[in-house]
């Protein structure tokens, strides 16, 4: 199994759970920060659009996928892989993992009824979180100093940000350097099972991004067949 697919130029590691559970674990035992990043079809589209998010990826310690028709559409037929994926294995094996260990956690959100039902889902699910604070992000009027210095002041293990692509993005790339603590783990708005459609993009128009998200991902892949048949004729 390739541990690199190539998703619209975006590279993401193709990892069981277990793989991606192992790599975590260590990221919370080592300095300096590590940043996590669950991409959604949504997510996908979004950054295909930002260059500059694309370059900001490529540094990111693990990039995976969060939903199964991003691995569907880049081929992987890995069953395991695809299922662990459709039920978020990995996001709720690092969530007890927190629980377990009584880790604290800031939570970064951009409006108050998606903090209310995270901080309640987790309160409900992993109560042994401890949630150190909580802070609204928004892409028009950020204020990342003052954040940061009060994820620093809290002792944060692990940040836990839900915020929308490229936001979520941009912030853990151009404050990672400052951060104090082990883990930035992004989510998004539409990789945790609480998160609402009310929240995220209408039905219509979720429907609408995958129909586009096929077509751009079988656009890349005759491009690819493409440039590879040269080189196929040269070796014959």
């Amino acid at each position: 199994m390739d541990s690199k697919i190539n998703v619209l130029g975006i590279y993401i590691d193709n990892y069981t759970g277990k793989e991606a559970m192992k790599e975590a674990v260590a990221f919370m035992e080592t300095d300096p920060v590590s940043i996590v990043e669950i991409l959604s079809v949504d997510a996908v589209m979004d950054v295909d659009l930002e260059t500059e998010t694309k370059e900001q990826l490529k540094s990111f310690d693990l990039v995976l996928a969060g939903e199964k028709m991003i691995l569907e559409a880049a081929d992987v037929e890995e069953k395991r892989c695809i299922k662990e994926t459709e039920d978020r294995l990995f996001v709720k094996m690092f969530l007890r993992f927190l629980h377990k260990n009584h880790k604290r956690v800031y939570l970064l959100v951009e409006t108050e009824e998606e903090g209310e039902a995270l901080f309640h889902y987790l309160e409900h699910y992993y109560k042994g979180i401890q949630i150190v604070g909580m802070a609204k992000v928004s892409a028009t009027d950020r204020a990342d100093d003052m954040l940061v210095n009060e994820i620093n002041g809290a002792e944060t293990d692990c940040v836990l940000s839900v915020l929308g692509s490229p936001l979520q993005e941009d912030f853990a790339a151009k404050n990672r350097a400052l951060m104090n603590t082990r883990v930035l783990l992004g989510v998004g708005k539409t990789t945790l099972p609480w998160m609402k459609q009310s929240f995220d993009k209408g039905t219509f128009s979720r429907f609408f991004t995958r129909r586009i998200f096929k077509k751009e991902m079988e656009k890349q892949k005759a491009m690819l067949s493409e440039a590879a048949e040269p080189q196929q004729r040269e070796e014959i």
